[in-house]
């Protein structure tokens, strides 16, 4: 053995680690699959020539050569306990009055994370090097699987860097990406083997091999979210535990954000329950837990589980069904989305015949083909979407599917974003974007003209009566007679209502014009920092970019619009029916009337007078702000029906508490009545 073999095994090793933790952790890997495994090869060739250097860190060293005999018992320092869990808002909202009634006052953030379907472990290292993994099992002792983590790739050997604590023990969810089963029951199918039903079972079933060699070609991937025993850590919040271990090169759960209080935190999962659609991993809820460790020490736990964490769970249903067709849709801005066309199945009390496939990119990933055997899922309120493909059941020679190269609404040539998976319909002309930008236009948010619903611009697209947004403003109580179910009555009131919304002013107005990236938050920034659409044309993208809440990207697009000859041509048009261009005078300006001047809201519970967007809107309009959390800076509660903990917290911290007719009464009692600005 020479000086320099030991020297160029110890260089590869660690050029190896390195690579796996920008393909693992990072996600952005600097070599491809062959340059990966021609270093792999190198080493493996040294240590084959220099066995006496082999260690059990080795990244060569991940499958083992023998099964094990059994799988052993070991018991856990730190029980593993169960999460408690709730499976509506209102027992969510139970749990966050009772914990805040033990945390006694003290401000506690929360973290919101992903509840991933797969098998809990514990994963112990010791000096740095991975020691022993344990499954959950009854909490107290659970089975030995250290053979099988070791041949997942995403778990290190060796934990990077020099700094990592004695002992580390993460809490971990072991799991297989849908993709992986699509694999694995494909090699299952030639075996002659069954297939497995989902990701959780193959999970369960492979973790527990006892040869190294069947787990290691499942596929299996792991995520780490909690803490176990430790000795050493710095951390003080969960968020900071997530990096130091990502500096350890362990995979931390993704999607996870941490909120200021409870009630954002249940706001939040409302958003994170649509990034579900992007992943390829199963999750069957989402958990929420206190992000301060001082104050999960204080709130201790249970016999069955800790008091500082709580599975908000939703039931999964899925059926197997066939694929009949992909069709595509086109919206507001172009982009064209693929949808599932399927048998007709049972799911969750419902049937289902469709399904969105959200777009090229997917249905590649997924290697979805009409006439394919598929996985469609709905949980919770989630729409129902396609899980994976059933290839193991697919038909020879079924041809893959083509993505229209042409709109199929009107025969354009489409183009991908750049740098982005939506691929759209160019024509600002197309009748689809027409129909569906008319359709936003008329909307809530925008210009809220009541009685365009989607089968009345419909009708009005389709009949040639609107072809612009101007030609809304247009429209004649004769043409709208000649419209299906169109009264004299309606067609004067609808006629009514189009006047009325010349007067929105300018943030709804650019919320209205789909403008890409311009959603209703960003228009009424905009339109309070500039005042007015001659404003925002005269000005620079660099001026546009430095507006708060803009950047670069949205103001590109905002800039784009209104120099460009259709946004141009729009603009003009609006203008020459008339349609109000300025901000509002109280938005601009502040309001006339500041009574609430100083004052913060909180709007909780069914609301039966106003909107949650027109109570915010008035609170806004007199000098006040709608906030989202009572704290001991409230200086209103306004609570309709079943308001739940936001309520109790008002209670508890002697913040006054209205009703919606209080606060009705509390607006008249100068100005203008509500109904007038409404």
């Amino acid at each position: 053995m020479s000086e320099s073999a030991g020297n160029q095994i110890e260089l590869l090793r660690n050029e190896i680690r390195h690579h796996d933790r920008l393909y693992y952790i990072e996600a952005t890997p600097e070599i491809s699959d062959l340059e990966y495994d021609t270093l792999m090869k190198q080493l493996e060739q040294l240590e084959s020539e220099n066995p006496e250097l082999v260690t059990n860190d080795s990244p060569t060293q991940r499958v083992g050569e023998e099964p094990v005999s059994h799988l052993e018992q070991i018991e856990h320092r730190i029980p593993m306990l169960s999460i408690e869990n709730t499976y509506n808002l209102e027992e969510l909202e139970q749990y966050g009055r009772r914990t805040e009634q033990l945390l006694d006052g003290a401000d506690a953030e929360w973290v919101v994370e992903l509840k991933i379907d797969g098998v809990a472990a514990s994963v112990v290292y010791e000096q740095g090097r991975l020691a022993y993994a344990v499954t959950r099992g009854n909490g107290q002792v659970g089975d030995n699987i250290t053979h099988n983590i070791r041949t997942i790739a995403d778990v290190p050997l060796k934990l990077s860097g020099s700094d990592f604590p004695p002992v580390l023990e993460v809490r971990a969810e072991v799991y297989m990406s849908n993709s992986d089963l699509v694999k694995l029951n494909q090699l299952q199918a030639t075996r002659d083997d069954p297939p497995f039903k989902n990701t959780r079972n193959a999970t369960a079933g492979s973790i527990r091999q006892l040869d190294p060699r069947v787990c290691s070609e499942r596929g299996l991937r792991l995520f780490c979210h909690g803490i176990g025993f430790c000795e050493g850590m710095a951390a003080n919040t969960h968020m900071e535990f997530l990096d130091e271990i990502r500096h350890f090169g362990l995979p931390p759960s993704p999607f996870v954000s941490c909120l200021p209080d409870f009630e954002s935190a249940m706001a939040h999962c409302e958003a994170l329950t649509e990034q579900i659609q992007e992943i390829d991993f199963e999750v069957d809820g989402i958990v929420l837990k206190v992000n301060q460790l001082n104050l999960r020490d204080s709130l201790g736990a249970t016999s069955k589980s800790p008091r500082w964490v709580v599975a908000y769970k939703w039931e999964r249903y899925e059926a197997v069904t066939r694929l009949n067709k992909i069709s595509v849709q086109v919206g507001k801005t172009g982009a064209i989305t693929p949808v599932a066309e399927l048998e007709p199945v049972e799911l969750a009390g419902t049937t289902v015949s469709r399904a969105s496939l959200h777009n090229a990119e997917e249905i590649e990933r997924k290697d979805v083909r009409p006439g394919d055997v598929v996985v469609v899922e709905k949980a919770g309120k989630i729409i129902p979407r396609v899980v994976r493909v059933e290839k193991h059941e697919r038909p020879n020679r079924l041809p893959k599917y083509d993505f229209p190269t042409e709109c199929p609404e009107c025969d354009t040539g489409v183009i991908k974003d750049e740098g982005g998976v939506y691929i759209r319909c160019p024509n600002f002309q197309c009748p689809a974007q027409l129909r569906e930008r008319i359709k936003y236009f008329a909307s809530r948010n925008a210009m809220d003209i009541e009685g365009v619903g989607d089968k009345l611009a419909e009708q009005l697209v389709d009949s040639g009566l609107v072809s612009t947004y101007a030609d809304l403003y247009r429209l004649n109580a004769e043409q709208l007679l000649e419209l299906e179910r169109m009264g004299i009555k309606s067609a004067e009131k609808l006629m009514a209502n189009i006047h009325d919304s010349k007067s929105r002013g300018l943030g709804r107005l650019l919320n209205a014009l789909s403008i890409r990236h311009v959603g209703n938050t960003v228009a009424q920034v905009i339109a309070k920092e500039l005042g007015s659409m001659s404003q925002i044309k005269s000005s620079t993208l660099e001026q546009l970019s430095e507006i708060n809440e803009v950047g670069e990207i949205i103001a590109q697009s905002v800039y784009d619009f209104v120099h460009g000859d259709i946004g141009s041509q729009i603009i003009e048009e609006l203008e020459n029916v008339q349609v109000d261009m300025a901000v509002l005078a109280a938005d601009l300006d502040g309001p006339a009337d500041t009574r609430f001047d100083g004052m913060a809201f909180v709007v909780t519970g069914k609301l039966e007078k106003y909107t949650r967007d027109q109570i915010h809107e008035l609170i806004e309009r007199f000098g006040g702000k709608a906030s989202s959390s009572v704290s001991s800076k409230t200086t209103y509660l306004i609570a309709g029906e079943a308001a739940g903990s936001k309520l109790a917290k008002a209670e508890s911290l002697g913040v006054e508490v209205l009703s919606e007719s209080e606060f009705a009464e509390l607006v008249e009692q100068s100005g203008p009545e509500p109904g007038m600005l409404f």
